[in-house]
């Protein structure tokens, strides 16, 4: 790679500070002299000729065309030697999912379809003259010459592989064992070789047609694929990797046409083989969705460390910086919602600023519903939208490359969708499902790495790195700074200290209680979200002006209650995240469910064997849980025999649905329906499926009614009242069954036994009592 400054640059260096909205240029370096396209001093074997017009014929011919681009045919490229490449001892039933079958199953499909002309090539011709949009325009393959394929692969690769033609028979078979494991995953034959070049050579040929003009896209239906075979060794079912083969074969011979290539991979797994290949290239741009799977999806994690993998922090390196982009999905089981927000929110937006010149698309078919290794649900109508997508860039000019897929129906009826498509039909009809909230924060995560790289991934987010640098604060901890000042000065509220190191920095001010709660005669625990905070960005700069910015605190009515109604308070604020904020990352993502439950669960825990259990005076605990902190409760319930200091529980609830049981108090299920009050939004999926309905009708989960209003601010406000009301009904009837707790003509501080009397009235507010003599009283601690 030469220096920056020893190359003709027509884009300016990527350094900058988007918080102003400084352009990114995502321009054009001159190729040739980016890259020397060595041949390996070898020399190019006689049995392969060259048909190809030369240089000067295809110039004229790109003429001719551009003005009729509309008047061409989709090509086709497809040779039924490809299908010579199997497994050593390959018989009827293979036990290899890359099957020579696959592309005669595609085929078969275009013929059914009348995609493809059963006649001679020159009546097809005539034909497409008067209808161009008829049938497909049949491109021949060929064999890949050695200097194509070692413009990306190593010369020492390629001969790895035309070795194989000449290895016996038991020595292939029992290479085939030793690679079918791991992360090599591949099989080898006789064979291979020769339908290697074929492969690369049609991917060649496709990708040529659609650069001069011949035909007005096209897709190639080949194998073996190409996309994991890195520069020095073939893996994941792929020999040589067909795309880049083509790609810089095009950029190489025709510097003029093809300047810069989008290459767009949707295979289920990550290209690892042409994200290597390009990853410090600025003139391509890689786009790759694909199952991430925290890195455990194959791939999987390089054996060399220093190479990057599939994760969305990889965005390319050097000149080819943001030129890499890895739509990493968590898991599996994506389909139309999660491919069609990642098109029109990642893919489509950085295509259009790149403005390619060529368009290849990697065309993996394992994210297909009945793929069982890809184990995903895209439908050929998604397939046909995504493809159309494509067609509006680079003038149309759109190669499509046959990689993985191996349901032989599946991969069918998707590229027939695909296919259909480039010929002009308009995208099936299709109804686009809500995309899921951990797909969507995948989402998000990709636009925050490419944030600095591409103008239109910068809007919303925040230059993390400059403002800290401006020893700026989060406005969570402004928020419960504020929240602590006011409740302190309303109602003496002061934050309890987390005398425990795993819990203690991440819940700093964020337990706040009533003076002496160890004189209390009833405690309310309200554990609850963070306060919501809803704001208008500017559009330019992502700044917020304090004016367009709302705080809504809908706890503090509650809080306000009880103290009137001599309850001592204990307010958890229970954070989205686990642990203090990690330097340079400028989203916090919401914990994961089980995770937000091991925290409420410590942290409940700990105030239950620190202070309410030994309270000298056994006063009833009423829980209230708010958002997703309401699953503290039922850790509370079920990790402490906690249910007869328990009058009722009251909760607001917008997102996870969990039943309370325990195994150890079969009990707990039957009072928790007799004891609970749970509130959930009207637009919660529950109401919405009928096998989740009836069990909410059963009291699966506690005794839910139905919102009228949506969202937790609305339900807090609409429902005050009446769940208020049912809070004292419910403490009265705790009261009768324990006997009214206490002889009420004893004051609160002889029933502790000792010290001055102070004469106060049975039942008045135990925040009234003794302010400003601290939280915790004679309480013990216990470690």
């Amino acid at each position: 790679m030469l220096d920056s400054g020893e190359v003709d640059v027509e884009m300016q260096d990527n350094d900058h500070t988007y918080s102003t909205n400084g352009h990114v240029q995502n321009g054009y370096i001159n190729p040739q002299e980016l890259h020397s396209y060595p041949n390996n001093d070898v020399e190019e074997p006689e049995s392969i000729e060259d048909d190809s017009p030369s240089q000067s014929q295809e110039s004229e011919v790109v003429s001719q065309a551009v003005e009729r681009r509309s008047a061409l045919a989709t090509g086709c490229c497809y040779d039924e030697r490809m299908k010579y490449h199997a497994n050593a001892d390959f018989s009827d039933n293979p036990h290899h999912p890359e099957d020579p079958r696959r592309i005669e199953a595609i085929m078969r499909e275009f013929r059914d379809a009348g995609l493809v002309f059963g006649g001679k090539e020159s009546e097809l011709a005539e034909i497409l003259k008067v209808s161009p949009t008829k049938y497909m325009w049949r491109i021949p393959a060929r064999e890949a010459r050695q200097e194509e394929i070692c413009t990306v692969h190593t010369a020492s690769h390629y001969e790895w592989v035309r070795a194989l033609s000449t290895t016996s028979a038991a020595e292939l078979r029992s290479m085939t064992t030793a690679f079918d494991n791991g992360r090599k995953s591949l099989y080898v034959g006789t064979l291979t070789y020769y339908a290697a070049l074929i492969s690369a050579g049609g991917a060649i040929e496709t990708c040529k047609n659609v650069v001069l003009g011949r035909v007005k896209n096209a897709i190639a239906v080949i194998r073996p694929p190409g996309h994991h075979a890195e520069h020095n060794e073939s893996m994941g079912f792929c020999v040589f990797n067909n795309v880049p083969i083509a790609v810089r074969t095009c950029m190489q011979d025709y510097p003029d046409l093809c300047r810069k290539v989008l290459i767009l991979d949707w295979d289920v797994h990550h290209g690892n083989g042409i994200q290597n290949m390009f990853y410090n290239d600025p003139n391509v741009l890689y786009i790759s969705l694909h199952v991430y799977a925290n890195g455990d999806f194959y791939p999987g994690p390089p054996d060399d460390p220093n190479i990057p993998d599939g994760g969305p922090g990889n965005c390319g390196t050097g000149l080819g910086i943001g030129k890499n982009v890895n739509i990493a999905w968590h898991a599996q089981k994506m389909g139309d919602g999660e491919y069609m927000a990642a098109f029109q929110r990642i893919v489509m937006p950085i295509a259009y600023e790149f403005n390619p010149d060529l368009v290849v698309v990697s065309a993996g078919f394992d994210a297909a519903a009945g793929d069982a290794l890809g184990d995903c649900f895209v439908t050929p109508a998604c397939y046909s939208h995504m493809t159309h997508m494509l067609m509006s860039l680079a003038n149309g000019k759109v190669a499509v490359c046959l990689e993985g897929g191996y349901n032989l129906r599946a991969i069918s009826v998707s590229a027939l969708a695909v296919a259909q498509t480039l010929m002009g039909e308009p995208p099936k009809q299709m109804e686009v499902p809500k995309i899921g909230e951990k797909a969507s924060r995948d989402l998000e995560r990709v636009k925050h790495y490419h944030a600095p790289y591409w103008e239109c991934m910068r809007p919303g987010v925040v230059p993390i790195d400059e403002l800290q640098a401006r020893n700026s604060t989060r406005l969570s901890d402004m928020i419960r700074e504020y929240q602590r000042s006011h409740l302190s000065k309303k109602y003496n509220m002061v934050p309890m200290p987390i005398l425990r190191d795993k819990i203690s920095k991440s819940f700093d001010n964020q337990v706040l209680v009533t003076p002496r709660l160890h004189m209390a005669k009833k405690v309310l625990l309200i554990v609850h979200d963070p306060p919501e905070i809803v704001a208008q960005a500017d559009s330019l700069d992502n700044s917020i002006s304090a004016q367009n910015a709302w705080m809504s605190d809908d706890i503090l009515s509650y809080i306000e209650w009880a103290v009137k109604n001599g309850f001592a308070v204990i307010d958890v604020n229970l954070l989205h995240r686990i642990s203090l904020p990690t330097d340079g990352q400028p989203w916090e993502y919401k914990p994961e469910e089980a995770d937000i439950q091991q925290q409420a669960k410590d942290l409940l825990a700990y105030l239950w064997d620190n202070h309410l259990q030994i309270m000298p005076y056994p006063a009833p605990i009423t829980l209230m849980g708010v958002g997703d902190a309401y699953l503290g409760i039922k850790q509370l319930l079920t990790s402490r025999e906690v249910k007869h200091r328990i009058p009722c529980v009251l909760s607001f609830v917008t997102g996870s649905l969990r039943p309370v049981k325990s195994e150890t108090d079969p009990q707990l299920s039957s009072w928790y329906k007799q004891h609970s009050l749970i509130y959930v939004s009207s637009d919660h999926s529950c109401w919405n499926d009928e096998t989740n309905a009836q069990r909410v009708r059963k009291n699966r989960f506690g005794a839910v009614k139905k919102a009228e209003v949506n969202g937790l601010g609305s339900m807090l406000k609409r429902y005050r009242g009446d769940a208020l009301k049912w809070v004292q009904e419910m403490g009265k009837e705790w009261e009768a069954r324990h006997g009214g707790g206490g002889d009420p003509d004893e004051t609160e501080e002889e029933e502790l036994g000792g010290g001055e009397s102070v004469r106060v009235p049975a039942g008045s507010s135990a925040a009234a009592i003794g302010q400003g003599q601290g939280v915790l009283g004679r309480s013990a601690m216990v470690a």
